[in-house]
């Protein structure tokens, strides 16, 4: 199990494994239905997922500046605001009114990125203010969909955002590593390789 401490630089992420992310969010664009409300998380795989569902009759929160870029102006698209600070480069929305934002309001479906991802130590990210505010979207919504591709299925970052069983289903790439599927798996998530 590799563990980093680091974040790898949004613009850098942004244009590594586009398709890739794009499959992703194809997915999971089909796992919704229309008439939900639906949390997007931060990251370059969530952006992925937000362009998906932009021509979609749902109510949106974004948690990033990016994702709303993306969704802003969508006509049949609710676009709801939280507050919050965006970070430097990421432009992930973070701190208490972020968190704030979240715990008024409950969503059918909170779509979650993730730095690290194993069935042992969980959901993680890099950053402690980025993993209260997943912890916060996951609080808030009915189902949980987790978005990664395989990479991250053997990583683990610095913050426990949540264990890998408060997940309903993770939406992965078709070369995710078997033994990490099927550990996910007996705890009880989906896995879906596309």
């Amino acid at each position: 199990m590799l563990l980093r401490g680091e974040e790898p630089p949004f613009a850098l992420r942004a244009n590594d494994g586009v398709e890739v992310k794009q499959r992703i969010a194809a997915a999971v664009a089909e796992m919704v239905t229309d008439g939900e409300a639906v949390v997007i998380d931060a990251g370059t795989t969530c952006l992925a997922v937000a362009r998906a569902l932009a021509r979609r009759r749902l109510t949106v929160m974004p948690l990033s500046l990016h994702a709303t870029d993306a969704l802003v102006g969508a006509p049949q698209l609710r676009l709801l605001m939280p507050g919050g600070e965006p970070r430097p480069g990421e432009l992930a929305l973070t701190g208490p009114l972020t968190e704030a934002s979240l715990a008024t309001l409950r969503f059918d479906t909170a779509i979650i990125g993730c730095c690290g991802l194993t069935a042992a130590n969980g959901l993680t990210a890099y950053d402690l203010g980025d993993a209260a505010i997943k912890r916060a979207a996951i609080a808030s919504a009915h189902r949980v969909i987790a978005v990664t591709e395989a990479a991250k299925l053997s990583r683990t970052a610095l913050a426990l955002v949540a264990p890998a069983s408060a997940l309903d289903a993770v939406v992965t790439t078709d070369d995710a590593p078997d033994e990490e599927v099927d550990a996910l798996t007996s705890l009880g998530v989906a896995v879906r390789r596309v």
